[in-house]
């Protein structure tokens, strides 16, 4: 059995991100500024429904006057939800984080196959995994984000790395910045992507798999991930979807 399916990943190929004018930053991360994004034509999309969404309504009444700020939206990069926050003067970065873990698992796997035996070195522990893939993700200055997108990632992500992910975020953010997260009260039974579609909602995309949802997080979990934040306000609604807001 292989690395990835010990995980239970499969190994499908990925698209390719719309990406624009970046912060200046080292390592691979993907952003996108004020201007129309470009790249790859996208393929036919699948089916999509539309929810009401307070946690977006908080978003936006605690973003109100900012100003030109800044915002990291960690999935794909919507035309839509870049048009949406590009107009009202925000700087958007865009950062597919989970096409990333997967990849990231990829090379992981093909790194053990051609290694015969694997270098002592090398921490295959989850929290070891954690740390080599941030080494080369979400690499961006400190305090550079007004708001961060997290959507529903971190059920998606092992847990060691949902932890570390959500300690760099935090120190992404500046004081008083927020952060929108979704999620699921129980194990999703599809695979969703999320984009803006007014200041009231939000337009869900069913996507194929790219990881298994790995944790369905208690409330008392999720606080402690967002400990050093100040303020967590949730919003519960009949979908199973949990639109959780905190500020830093």
């Amino acid at each position: 059995m292989s690395f990835l399916h010990k995980l239970g990943i499969g190994t499908g190929a990925g698209t390719s991100r719309e990406v624009s004018r970046p912060i200046p930053q080292p390592g691979r991360t993907r952003t996108v500024a004020n201007v129309p994004a470009v790249g790859s034509p996208r393929p036919p999309e699948a089916p999509s429904s539309s929810r009401l969404s307070n946690g977006l309504k908080e978003l936006l009444w605690n973003l109100d006057g900012l100003g030109h700020g800044t915002l990291l939206d960690l999935g794909p990069a919507w035309q839509t939800t870049l048009s949406f926050f590009i107009e009202r003067g925000f700087r958007v970065s865009s950062e597919d984080i989970l096409r990333e873990w997967k990849g990231f698992l990829s090379e992981e796997e093909l790194r053990l196959r051609d290694a015969s035996p694997v270098p002592e070195s090398l921490d295959m522990t989850p929290t070891g995994r954690a740390t080599r893939f941030l080494g080369s993700n979400l690499q961006y200055p400190r305090a550079s984000f007004d708001a961060v997108l997290v959507w529903d990632l971190i059920d998606y992500l092992e847990p060691a790395l949902a932890k570390q992910t959500i300690a760099n975020l935090t120190e992404l953010l500046r004081p008083g910045g927020v952060v929108l997260a979704l999620f699921h009260s129980k194990k999703p039974e599809g695979f969703q992507r999320y984009r803006i579609a007014d200041s009231n909602s939000l337009q869900i995309i069913s996507a194929n798999v790219l990881c298994p949802a790995q944790k369905v997080y208690q409330n008392r979990e999720i606080q402690d991930l967002f400990s050093r934040f100040r303020t967590m306000k949730s919003f519960v609604s009949r979908d199973q979807l949990r639109e959780t807001l905190f500020i830093k």
